[in-house]
């Protein structure tokens, strides 16, 4: 008997709880959380399944939280909320002695800005408390870093250069929409770049560094160094990288849109007064851009995401390329939703049942790569994600 509480009822919590719904040995019960209870009763119901249970709650307030984890008794709480969020739900976890995981690491309302340094914090707090957090358990963060995991455990000695690269070569038919909550999404793209090489910090200014990247089954695309951040986690969990990076694709009509939202202003995350009320511009874009949980019907192509590795092997220099490529088509017929919600959503479930299966499970705050990669990577192919592998090909970086 496992029970999981699963707080978000986007995209992402969409996929989460169809496929938590699918595994019914792994999961006994569900309950979908949000501050919207009739999301999640149109989420429930399009699943058709009995035993999702839905209630609403505001992932703000620790005690609304803590009432409800008290009230279901969860086993874990899945956190697919807003990454501002990841606290305060962290909090509840502690009050009742709950296991967590989440997708996202924590960053503030007030500062586009996001590292684990937060998160990484409550460590002695769940050691202590006997529960397991699991941070970053989507795909990027999360199967990019056991992706990185499998490479260093099965086929490299020691692992010097990384490049972590993420193709979204679908079209929604939009003229400018984001894939997941618009004021995340925007936060993170036109933040400043930047990438580790030979023990610190680089940091460029946004989409200053770029070249053209062939995707397998799609072809080139140009390709954006932004910061991500898995990379903060893996390089300190893997300190023989040299080098490591992120790369994002982003189309030149997408680029103008973000560039002219930027010189007006609409990008600011600080409020402005307007006819007498305090409005935050970034906050009154999303709610005129389209609802990114609505694109799913009409997005055709491709996301092809995955690790370009090169490193030692025997005393000789190896490369290696891990990815999967995942249809939007394929992934609305499953779940409702678009293939950058599957991508994330499905890992989620993943990680989830990792740590009831006591595969993942251990006391304390973990990033996935901490883990062992193999089940995870296994259930990946059962599950709907499923991966290829490159050895000795040209990583193009």
């Amino acid at each position: 008997m496992s029970k999981v509480l699963i707080i978000g009822a986007g995209g992402v919590g969409t996929v989460v709880a169809h496929k938590v719904a699918q595994v019914k040995d792994v999961f006994t019960d569900i309950m979908l959380a949000s501050r919207t209870k009739s999301k999640c009763d149109a989420i429930a119901k399009a699943i058709g399944d009995s035993r999702i249970k839905t209630a609403a709650v505001d992932a703000e307030n620790v005690p609304q939280l803590i009432e409800l984890i008290n009230s279901f008794k969860p086993d874990m709480v899945i956190n697919v909320a807003l990454p501002y969020q990841d606290l305060t739900i962290m909090d509840a976890c502690l009050a009742t002695k709950t296991s967590y995981l989440d997708t996202a690491n924590y960053e503030p309302k007030e500062e586009a800005k996001f590292e684990y340094s937060w998160q990484w914090a409550y460590q002695e707090k769940f050691k202590q408390a006997g529960i397991t957090a699991i941070l970053g358990c989507g795909f990027d963060p999360g199967v990019t870093s056991v992706f990185t995991a499998y490479a260093a455990k099965h086929h490299f000695d020691e692992i010097q250069y990384l490049d972590i690269v993420d193709c979204n070569a679908g079209d929604h038919g939009k003229a400018f929409a984001t894939n997941f909550n618009p004021e995340i999404n925007i936060r993170e793209v036109t933040q400043k770049g930047k990438y580790w090489e030979n023990g610190k910090w680089v940091e460029t200014q946004p989409h200053e560094i770029h070249k053209p990247l062939n995707y397998p089954g799609i072809g080139p695309k140009e390709s954006y160094l932004i910061y991500h951040e898995e990379l903060e986690s893996l390089v300190k969990n893997f300190p023989t990288l040299k080098r490591a990076r992120f790369w994002m694709t982003f189309g030149q009509e997408y680029l103008t849109h973000l560039r002219v939202i930027q010189n007006i202003g609409m990008a600011r995350i600080d409020p402005v007064m307007y006819n007498g009320v305090e409005i935050v511009p970034i906050q009154f874009l999303k709610a005129v851009l389209p609802n990114p949980g609505d694109l799913g019907e009409n997005y055709k192509g491709w996301t092809s995401i995955g690790c370009r590795i090169r490193g030692l092997k025997d005393g000789k220099e190896k490369t290696y390329y891990v990815y999967n490529n995942c249809s939007h088509e394929e992934a609305y017929k499953e779940t409702g939703t678009q293939g950058v919600s599957y991508t994330t959503g499905v890992p989620a479930m993943i990680g989830a049942m990792m740590y009831l299966k006591g595969l993942w499970k251990k006391p304390g705050v973990f990033n996935v790569e901490e883990f062992d990669p193999d089940p995870f990577m296994e259930a990946l192919n059962k599950h709907g994600l499923p991966w290829v592998e490159v050895h000795n090909g040209d990583l193009e970086l």
